[in-house]
Parts: structure tokens; C-alpha cells; sequence
């Protein structure tokens, strides 16, 4: 049932109704990450940073494809919570096919155009030939998961906008697990390489799409499906690619940052590749970690704009940053005192262990700069600021790049860590700033 236009809604927000969307996608989120630490944990058991080198390359190269693509997650997340905000049934359940459809078009488009996509993207990363065969072994049997991984995205946005943390939790559950026990059958006891975490991959992802097509009709089952003419209706399709554009060239800057990261580090030698690259796993922990957080941002956030009620929102932002400070913290703690003991088990290559601790203290404290980035986004996401996200990453990223320029020369690694840093927080006040004015835009007639 539709509810009238402009109909204000009011909800509670509270500890708890933020804790129950994001301890479920806490422990989802995690799943990713740790599957990133398994793959890196078994190609570095066979003792070749090349091969290290090579998955982490193709996994940056993944990420430029798949991140840039994350406003299915995105803006699926945002759009369906606004509409369930506002109790629009009819659009919440449009938005689902929408995101579908769009996911499918453009997975079959990564399949089609993956040989073009792998040599420009060697050609920008660089690495030795030992690191670039790797990572075209790797990238040519991945590729194949795009339409399955991309309407993923679209099944996990649907279910998180709806409330549904849960269910998002079961589904990426159930892909992590299985790509991690497919990933050490493929590459410890099939002895397949970086082949076998790819095709480990596509298995999951595979499984995963079916099993969320299962939950989708089963939510779906009873209620009248969306009419050609609602899927396709113009002025929200134009409001969804709008958004989804906004959110691709934002995501896009992201994973730039992560390349131009892992690329500078592949300019310092195969040993500091390694390295960065797994202290790069223990920041993707923290990130995906406190992206629980960020989702509890993002669904309460779209809630509170689709019901039209400024005080849900208000408490969504303030109840999502407290909580995530406090994990932050947590978390940096952890790495601080038990890095040395993550990185000694993620590889068995002496030299690669001494440059990572090294570094680590960067690691540790990526997840206190950050923290402020990754709610920011999740309440810009869910109320579909998507033009102001926009331009503040970029504006974050030419920071990046020009605090690279100025401390690189004078401090090494250390100083391509100190640009990252600047780039997390530059993201976060850059937002936190402008969140005043876009609220008081965006309920003009409610009190603050």
C-alpha cells in the first residue's frame, strides 16, 4: 500500500535499532575481508611474494571493475529505504527489479570487454612479470563472475534498504564461506595457484545469486509484482541512473586511491608490494568491520528521509558515529598489539614480514582516521546525496595525491602511508561539514 505524498512518519531511533541492523552486517561485512586475509594466507604458504604480488594486483583490478559498480549495493540500499520510509510497497519492490535488470546488463558488459580491461589495467599497475602473470591468470577465470557478483550487490542493497540485516547477513554469509573452503580445497590440495582462488570465486558467487533469487521470490511471494510500466517508469529510472552515476564516479575515486596506493607500492619493489599489501588486508578488516555501522547509517538515514522526519535522522547520524568510534578504537588497539602475530600467519616470507611490521603502526591507525569517512558515506548513501558524496571524494582525492607528492620524496613508504591517512580523513569532514545545510534542505518543515 502507498502511503500519501509527503506524509510525515515518525520512528524511533535508538541504541539498539541501530545495533540490530549493524551487528548482522558487521559480522557480514567481516566475512569479506577475512576471505581476503584466507586467499592471501594460502597463495603465501607456497613462499612467492610474485604470487602475493599477483593476487593483490588482481584483486585492486577487481575492485576497479566491482567498487565502481557498487551503487547497485548502494543505491539499492538508499532508494529502498526511502521507499519503505515513506511505506511505498509498490516503488520498494520496483526498486528491486530495477537494480537487477541493471546488474545483469552490466555483468555481461564486463565479460565482454575483459581483455581490454586486463591490459590497461597491467599497464597502469605495473609490477615484475612473475606479479603480472599472476594476476592475468587470475583475472581471466574471475571475469566470468561479473553478472552473478553484480546481482548480488543488488539482492544484499535490496534486503538491507528493507531492514532485513539478517537475511543480508545470511547471503554473504553464505558466499564467503563458501569461497573460503573452496579457496584452500582449490589451492592447498588441488594445487591449482592463483587459478584456484578465482574459480573459487565464481563457484561462490554463482551459488550465492541463485540462493538470493530463492529469498527475493519468497519475499515477494503474495504481493503483486511491479508492472513493466513501474519498473521502468521515467522519472524514477532517470532518479536511479542519476544516483547510481554519482555513486559510480565516487566509487570509482575510491578504488583509485587503492590503486594508485598498491601501484606505488609495486614501484618500490616485489618485497613492499607484499608488504602493503598485506597491512592493505588488515585496514579491508577494519573497513568492512565498521561498514556495519555504515549500513545502520545508511538504512536509518533513507528511512528517516523517505518519512520525512528530521529527529530519526538527527539520532541515526549521532548514534552511528558514537558506536563507531568506540569500534574504531577497539579495533586499532588489536592490530597495534597482535599485527605481529596476523602478519607472521599470513606469509612465510621473512623479508616480506620485516618490511610489514615495519609499517604496521600505519595500519593500526587507519580505522580512527576513517571511521568519520565510513558513516559519513552511509548517511549520504541512504539519504541520496549522492552529488555532494561526489564531489567530496574527489576533493579528498586531490589531497591524496597532492600530500603523495610532497611526502613520498622525503619519507618513502612512510610517506605514501601518510597520504592515505590524509585521504580517510579528508573524506569524513569534508561530508561532516556540509550535513547541517543538506538536513535543513532536506526537511525544510520539521524541527531540528
Amino acid at each position: 500500500m502507498t502511503s500519501q505524498p509527503g506524509a510525515v512518519r515518525p520512528f524511533d531511533v535508538t541504541s539498539r535499532s541501530v545495533l540490530a541492523i549493524a551487528v548482522p552486517m558487521t559480522l557480514a561485512y567481516l566475512s569479506t575481508p577475512l576471505l581476503g586475509l584466507v586467499d592471501t594466507a594460502v597463495i603465501g604458504q607456497l613462499g612467492d611474494a610474485a604470487l602475493l604480488g599477483g593476487i593483490a594486483l588482481g584483486g585492486v583490478l577487481f575492485d576497479i571493475v566491482f567498487t565502481s559498480f557498487n551503487f547497485l549495493r548502494a543505491g539499492t540500499t538508499g532508494l529502498t529505504a526511502q521507499a519503505a520510509g515513506a511505506g511505498d510497497g509498490e516503488e520498494e519492490r520496483a526498486v528491486l527489479f530495477r537494480a537487477v535488470l541493471l546488474a545483469l546488463v552490466l555483468g555481461f558488459a564486463v565479460i565482454v570487454l575483459q581483455q581490454p580491461a586486463l591490459t590497461a589495467g597491467l599497464w597502469l599497475m605495473g609490477g615484475s612479470p612473475e606479479v603480472q602473470a599472476a594476476t592475468t591468470s587470475y583475472f581471466a577465470i574471475r571475469a566470468f563472475s561479473a553478472p552473478l557478483a553484480l546481482a548480488n550487490y543488488a539482492f544484499l542493497g535490496w534486503f538491507i534498504g528493507r531492514g532485513r540485516a539478517m537475511t543480508a547477513l545470511g547471503l554473504q554469509t553464505w558466499l564467503n564461506g563458501f569461497n573460503i573452503a573452496l579457496s584452500v580445497l582449490f589451492v592447498l590440495y588441488f594445487e591449482w595457484g592463483v587459478a584456484g582462488v578465482a574459480a573459487a570465486t565464481v563457484a561462490a558467487e554463482a551459488l550465492t545469486a541463485l540462493a538470493g533469487t530463492v529469498l527475493a521470490a519468497r519475499a515477494l511471494s503474495g504481493r503483486p509484482l511491479p508492472t513493466r510500466a513501474q519498473v521502468f517508469d521515467k522519472v524514477r529510472f532517470k532518479r536511479m541512473m542519476a544516483l547510481n552515476g554519482d555513486i559510480l564516479v565516487r566509487s570509482f575515486a575510491l578504488i583509485t586511491a587503492f590503486a594508485f596506493f598498491m601501484s606505488r607500492s609495486a614501484a618500490q619493489g616485489d618485497t613492499v608490494l607484499a608488504a602493503n599489501a598485506i597491512l592493505e588486508k588488515l585496514f579491508m578488516v577494519a573497513s568492512f568491520f565498521l561498514d556495519g555501522l555504515a549500513t545502520a547509517a545508511e538504512q536509518l538515514a533513507g528511512r528517516a528521509v523517505g518519512a520525512r522526519y528530521r529527529p530519526a535522522f538527527d539520532r541515526s547520524l549521532k548514534l552511528s558515529l558514537v558506536w563507531g568510534y568506540v569500534l574504531a578504537g577497539l579495533i586499532s588497539l588489536v592490530f597495534f598489539f597482535a599485527g605481529p602475530l596476523l602478519i607472521h600467519a599470513m606469509t612465510t616470507a621473512e623479508d616480506v614480514r620485516q618490511v610489514a611490521i615495519a609499517y604496521l603502526s600505519w595500519a593500526a591507525a587507519t580505522p580512527l582516521f576513517g571511521v568519520l569517512a565510513f558513516q559519513m558515506d552511509g548517511v549520504f548513501i541512504g539519504a541520496t546525496w549522492s552529488r555532494d558524496m561526489r564531489n567530496m571524494m574527489l576533493l579528498s582525492l586531490a589531497l591524496y595525491f597532492a600530500a603523495y607528492a610532497v611526502a613520498f620524496p622525503l619519507l618513502g613508504n612512510h610517506g605514501l602511508w601518510l597520504a592515505f591517512t590524509v585521504f580517510l580523513a579528508a573524506r569524513g569532514f569534508s561530508l561532516l561539514a556540509i550535513t547541517g545545510r543538506r538536513a535543513r534542505e532536506t526537511f525544510p518543515a520539521l524541527p531540528a
